[in-house]
């Protein structure tokens, strides 16, 4: 595609600054949403640093060669929930986390060495683009009901349909507002406005929660209060990191929870890998840049792998690319690796900074959920894009691709034991498998 900014470029200071705000704003959700989540006192500052200490990390570890950020992983929360619900305090879980993260680094590390001397030839073998692209797509569309959650957030979900209240109305308003925005300045803008419609359609939407909020104090109608600032009243300026927490449990694990913490966390570790690998690809046609080539993926699984550890260690989450930063990168047309750096170092800087990271917190899920109706489907438009050489006439191809985007959309999990395999997961594994057996060359079948 047409980049404003390709990875080595260097854009102006004071627009470095505007582009890494929205890079942290499209981030911003998701990462600090993890630590809520799990709850056990985990803090969202911490996690922030984390996030920004792990994507540091990535770049150095890619030759700063690949702008995606690293934030707290979603895939991880059944592991996380088990490091807690196994331990004998909370301190212990704290240092189930540390050790959790530890383990799923070091898969990474483990897969990293086999490609660094097997190379990727396999990999392309085994995902060429009529299953890496409708993967890809299933990156997007299985994260579509979060996104229409949000933006429909307090209507009463019944038998699978929104039925519409006020707060529903409210919210979708905001969502409209904001997504319609984003669009207008991302396909009407004018230099700036292209590259920050993120940050423009955030500010329309919140805006408009505001005007709602403030009628709902003056009417007593709490249907309207969009915006709560409840969460100023418990500010807390420096973060909780996890390592200080965890330092105690470990004079307190055990054996038996040591190994429950790797039944845990390495097979989704595995899972995760497969995801890397479909981010990549997403990240490598946008940006025109083979990763898996230069720097490499084993340079990336390392750096991803090794961030993890460093994200976890600080905000307890493992880190993992992050769809909304690549879908961030396409749409603004801004690859610069500098401003992703540059995030990084913001994200640090503002976990120490409670009322900066307070305030983005009271930005409203129904907000960010027109925001994310926007990344989310260019992540599975993209994946799509990836299916254009592929010629789907041919049965196999067909097969291939119908296989993973109905195991994907259909939401095939599979839960065994403490570990869950996504959606996503299950899509590729069952869409390489068909490939294999029925898409092989002629060559591989003599």
């Amino acid at each position: 595609m047409n980049l404003v900014y390709k990875v080595n470029d260097n854009p102006k200071f004071g627009q470095l600054i505007v582009f890494a705000l929205q890079q942290l704003l499209a981030i911003l959700a998701a990462t600090i949403a993890v630590p809520s989540i799990v709850g056990n006192g985990m803090s969202q500052s911490a996690a922030l640093f984390g996030a920004g200490v792990g994507t540091i990390v990535y770049l150095l570890f890619t030759k700063f060669k690949s702008p995606v950020f690293l934030g707290s992983s979603f895939a991880f929360l059944g592991s996380m929930f088990a490091a807690f619900g196994g331990a004998a305090s909370t301190a212990v879980g704290y240092a189930g986390l540390v050790l959790g993260a530890v383990f799923a680094g070091l898969v990474y590390v483990v897969i990293a060495l086999i490609v660094k001397y097997a190379g990727v030839a396999w990999i392309r073998k085994l995902m060429p683009a009529v299953v890496i692209g409708p993967t890809v797509a299933i990156i997007g569309l299985s994260l579509a009901g979060n996104a229409i959650g949000d933006a429909l957030k307090g209507a009463v979900l019944a038998d699978g349909t929104y039925e519409m209240n006020t707060q529903g109305w409210v919210s979708l308003i905001c969502a409209l507002v904001t997504l319609l925005t984003v669009v207008f300045c991302s396909v009407k803008g004018k230099k700036m406005m292209k590259l920050i419609p993120f940050i423009i359609g955030i500010v329309a939407g919140y805006l408009v929660a505001l005007i709602f909020t403030l009628i709902g104090n003056a009417s007593g109608n709490e249907a309207l209060k969009v915006l709560n600032f409840a969460a100023f009243s418990s500010m807390k300026w420096v973060p909780d990191f996890t390592f200080i927490k965890a330092f105690e449990g470990f004079q307190s694990i055990t054996g038996k929870y040591i190994l429950s913490i790797a039944v845990a966390y390495v097979p989704v570790a595995f899972v995760v890998f497969a995801e890397h690998i479909a981010d990549h690809k997403n990240l490598s046609t946008i940006i025109d840049q083979d990763l898996l080539e230069e720097p490499g993926l084993h340079r990336t699984l390392l750096g991803d792998g090794i961030g993890s550890m460093a994200g976890a260690f600080f905000g307890g989450c493992p880190n993992t690319t992050y769809g909304e930063s690549v879908g961030c990168v396409a749409i603004t047309g801004n690859a610069s690796v500098i401003t992703i750096l540059t995030t990084a170092i913001i994200a640090i800087a503002a976990s120490f900074f409670a009322p900066f990271v307070t305030f983005l917190s009271t930005i409203p899920s129904c907000v960010m959920g027109g925001v994310c109706i926007t990344l989310y489907g260019f992540i599975a438009v993209s994946g799509l894009k990836m299916l254009q050489p592929v010629d789907l006439n041919d049965n196999r191809n067909l097969f291939t691709a119908s296989v993973i985007l109905i195991a994907g959309i259909g939401g095939m999990t599979l839960k065994i034991g403490s570990v869950t395999i996504t959606e996503i997961a299950c899509a590729l594994i069952l869409g390489i498998i068909v490939n294999l057996l029925f898409n092989r060359p002629a060559k591989d079948k003599q």
